[in-house]
C-alpha cells in the first residue's frame, strides 16, 4: 500500500502490529511512530509503541510512550485503552 502512495495512520499501524508480531522492534517502532505523526490520539497505536519499545529494551520510552498513550485514550474518552496502558505501564516502573 505504501508503495501505491497510500500512507496513513492504519496502514501505518498495521505495519507495525504485523512487526510487533514477528519481534522486529526497529520497523515496528518506526511504523507505529509514523502512525501517532498522522494521528496524536490514536491510543492503539500509542499502546503498541509502548510494547515494542519495552521489546527492544528501551524502557524509559516505553515509558513515556505509555503516559503520552493513557494521556491521549482519557483525552478522547478510550477508557479501555487507558486502564490497559495502566498496567502494562505499573510493569515497567521499578
Amino acid at each position: 500500500m505504501l508503495s501505491r502512495g497510500q500512507d496513513n495512520a492504519l496502514v501505518r499501524y498495521g505495519l507495525g502490529t504485523e512487526y510487533l508480531k514477528l519481534q522486529q522492534y526497529k520497523h515496528a517502532i518506526m511504523h507505529l511512530q509514523k502512525a501517532l505523526e498522522f494521528d496524536a490520539k490514536y491510543s492503539a497505536a500509542w499502546k503498541l509503541l509502548g510494547k515494542a519499545l519495552a521489546g527492544a529494551g528501551q524502557t524509559a520510552e516505553a515509558i513515556a510512550a505509555y503516559e503520552q498513550g493513557i494521556h491521549a485514550a482519557e483525552a478522547k474518552g478510550d477508557v479501555q485503552a487507558a486502564k490497559e496502558m495502566r498496567v502494562f505501564l505499573k510493569r515497567l516502573k521499578p
